[in-house]
């Protein structure tokens, strides 16, 4: 079976999705036959991940140059058969950004011992991951600890946990060496914990993570650290991140002031919430103040501007980072998504409560930041020329670093307005890039599905 060539979508979400990348603006700009190869590569390349590994450096902590050198010599360590050095690249436009190649798809011969894992898990193992048992769905019936096996990305969600095989719409990942019994991770009184599937022969090969140098660099995708820094957080300011979790961008955000001000980061899924507080304290980040608490309802009518529990009143922040829930369709790798057309287009209403209560909150001349993972134009370009219309004290500003694409037509937005945003396109670019490329090259082009807005208040 060879590798899933299209993410799997609902057939309305597929139809929802060309009626996006073909509308009546943009067939103007560029003609039916192009729009339509950008919409068929787009739904090729998100089933693939990027083809380079960001890492995020924690600069705060020690130098750039530091923190590469203990990269490099932790990934000797654990990838000692491999013959070649790992190349690990500095970003030369976003200076706390290490990058990695990723060697992929690749060719790996199936073997007969299969096992099945959720989709998320498939995902994660595309990006470097090994398999943990928590994501373990089949095996073979006498599966021992050492056996060599095929792993498989169950694309529907169709596989019974526990069973002996599936055979419905799945995916190969790359093979591995079984690090449990079958007994262990099914039949135990608790859930099995720990890597169930320690991958050998992976489809894309780029290191794992896990466990490696926590302190010093955090898996990030590139446009989401681009988002800290078009923010332009600085020393003694008042800052909030509206949707926080996991706190990553809350993180870099406290980096970027030097940890000097405060960082106000909510998030109303209290376990969520308790993530973003160990993040920061493994990162010696003391400015972070997170609360459980749904930013929809984050205006107070009192009057202290300096409060320090939510809700709190209006202009009490001088940046705000609006990183918005969306439907996440620019995710890399994604094989397959069961969200219905309803469940996509409910992200749009709340967005636009989020954007309300964001205005709000901040200082004339403050800086507001819309972000989202997603490839819509409702979630996007449609959401900035709603703000713009709606509140005519936000203007959009250049941002800096701009290494995506500019906003895509087809929401009535002006030429110079949308020169001012930045769209992540990774089809625009995909299957095209020059191999000889530079790494930053490749990666500034080979990105998730991204869309960043900059405002000022006015």
């Amino acid at each position: 079976m060879s590798f899933f060539p299209k993410i799997s979508l609902r057939p309305e979400v597929t139809d929802y999705l060309k009626g996006v990348f073909l509308n009546n603006e943009l067939l103007a700009s560029i003609g039916l036959q192009e729009a339509e190869r950008h919409f068929e590569t787009l739904l090729t390349c998100l089933s693939h991940p990027p083809s380079s590994t960001c890492v995020r450096a924690s600069v705060h902590l020690a130098p750039l140059g530091e923190i590469r050198h203990k990269l490099c010599e932790e990934l000797k360590k654990v990838n000692r058969q491999q013959k070649e050095e790992l190349q690990v690249v500095p970003h030369p436009m976003v200076p706390d950004v290490l990058l990695l190649p990723v060697d992929g798809p690749r060719s790996v011969q199936q073997l007969s011992k299969e096992v099945v894992v959720g989709a998320q898990c498939g995902n994660a193992v595309l990006r470097g991951a090994h398999v943990f048992a928590p994501g373990m769905l089949a095996c073979p019936k006498h599966m021992k600890a050492g056996d060599m096996v095929s792993v498989f990305s169950d694309l529907e969600g169709k596989c019974t946990r526990g069973a002996l095989s599936f055979h419905g719409k799945r995916v190969f990942v790359g093979n591995g060496v079984a690090e449990k019994d079958r007994s262990s991770i099914f039949c135990s009184g608790e859930p099995a914990r720990g890597v169930g599937v320690r991958m050998t022969e992976p489809l894309y090969a780029t290191p794992s993570f896990d466990g490696l140098l926590p302190r010093l660099v955090f898996l990030q995708n590139l446009p989401s650290v681009v988002v800290g820094h078009v923010l332009g957080p600085r020393p003694g300011e008042r800052i909030l991140d509206m949707c926080a979790a996991p706190g990553g961008k809350t993180c870099h955000i406290a980096t970027l002031m030097r940890d000097q001000g405060d960082v106000v980061a909510l998030e109303r899924i209290s376990n969520k919430m308790e993530l973003i507080r160990q993040n920061a304290e493994m990162l010696q980040l003391r400015c972070i103040k997170a609360f459980c608490f749904n930013s929809t309802r984050a205006v107070s009518e009192h009057s202290n501007p300096e409060a320090e529990e939510p809700p709190f009143p209006p202009e009490s922040f001088d940046r705000i980072l609006l990183d918005a829930p969306c439907s996440g369709l620019g995710q890399r790798p994604n094989m397959a998504s069961t969200w219905s057309l309803k469940e996509i287009c409910s992200f749009a209403p709340l967005q636009r409560k989020l954007f309300h209560a964001a205005v709000q909150l901040l200082k004339k001349g403050g800086v507001l930041v819309y972000s989202t993972c997603t490839v819509t134009l409702a979630e996007n370009e449609e959401q900035v020329a709603w703000a713009l219309r709606t509140f005519p004290c936000l203007k959009l500003q250049p941002q800096e670093p701009h290494i995506g694409a500019e906003g895509m037509a087809g929401a009535g937005l002006a030429p110079e307005q949308l020169c001012l945003l930045q769209r992540f396109r990774p089809e625009l670019s995909w299957g095209q890039v020059d191999v000889g490329a530079s790494l930053p090259c490749r990666a500034n082009s080979d990105t998730i599905g991204f869309f960043i807005a900059k405002f000022q208040k006015t």
